[in-house]
């Protein structure tokens, strides 16, 4: 299979945002970018972004953060300007499993274990995977419209074989970045989430989907996602995990925070913050408004130190 291409940091991340606070790390047998906000004697916070965004997602929440934590975010497998597997979208480390371990690999590099988790999306799947199988062990995971269930009925029988045959396609990819270089593309695609987000965001979403390595590694996750066996070790989740979510959101349908919060042991005492009218990227919608209510999270789980 001919080598699908991928962003250039030095060609394509001159404008990056928080270009300043990137560094790339070997870990996992993969080249990672990562943002770090360093505070010393500060509890770590990781931010975990979902199937097909990248560090640029958290571009107005990490440096607010930063304010009272030491902060880390990375680019998954694939994503944006860390490297794809050489498997391309087959890879192991494009699964749950392999987004765990590989995140685990990376946080050892770095010499860090993070306090705080928030996970966006498929990244609140792959913070409570971590805790599952201890590989870390937080102080508490935040879920940001956390995909965190299979998908009902149909829908969810067709989507992961559907998946799976565009990533063995290696054409796929190529064609959906070539397509994506029409901005109407990532608009409609942006749109479907429920989320108004700000030129930069669409301009940056737009950069990551005309990218066909980028393309194929949001497939290999979709064709490997297998959250039935996360599903059913939920009730035996014992790190802390509390639930945000975007009332608007049509990606992630709000209603699965209540059964995420049924499956959950009792003694954990998860809850659900709604934010009205925000959609899936409701943490790019009112940065500050996340901000706020991450620091009350933790703060009134843990206390001020």
């Amino acid at each position: 299979m001919t080598k699908l291409q991928g962003l250039d940091w030095e060609r394509d991340g001159l404008h990056w945002p928080h270009r300043e606070r990137s560094r790339f790390v070997q870990a996992a047998g993969l080249r990672w970018h990562v943002q770090h906000w360093p505070r010393p004697a500060a509890p770590t916070a990781l931010l975990i972004h979902g199937t097909g965004a990248s560090t640029h997602s958290w571009r107005h929440v990490a440096p607010l953060l930063a304010g009272h934590m030491q902060v880390v975010s990375l680019d998954l497998p694939g994503h944006a300007y860390t490297e794809l597997p050489a498997q391309g979208p087959s890879s192991p480390l494009l699964s749950l499993p392999g987004m765990a371990q590989g995140t685990q690999a990376l946080l050892q590099a770095l010499g860090l274990e993070p306090d705080l988790i928030v996970g966006h999306s498929a990244g609140a799947a792959v913070a409570v995977r971590m805790a599952l199988d201890g590989q870390t062990q937080p102080r508490l995971i935040v879920s940001l419209n956390g995909a965190l269930l299979p998908l009902h009925g149909l829908a969810g029988q067709l989507f992961a074989p559907a998946a799976r045959l565009m990533a063995s396609m290696h054409w796929i990819p190529r064609l959906f970045a070539f397509q994506a270089r029409d901005r109407s593309v990532t608009e409609r695609l942006l749109e479907s989430t429920g989320s108004r987000i700000d030129e930069e965001g669409t301009a940056l979403y737009a950069q990551l989907v005309a990218s066909p390595a980028h393309a194929a590694a949001a497939l290999g996750m979709m064709a490997q996602w297998d959250l039935h066996e996360l599903a059913d070790r939920l009730p035996r989740l014992r790190t802390p995990l509390e639930l945000i979510v975007g009332s608007a959101d049509r990606t992630v349908r709000p209603e699965q925070a209540e059964r995420v919060l049924a499956l959950l042991d009792p003694q954990l005492k998860a809850s659900i913050s709604r934010f009205e009218a925000l959609g899936h990227l409701s943490h790019e919608e009112q940065p500050a408004r996340t901000t706020e209510r991450l620091l009350e999270l933790y703060h009134r789980r843990l206390g001020p130190n």
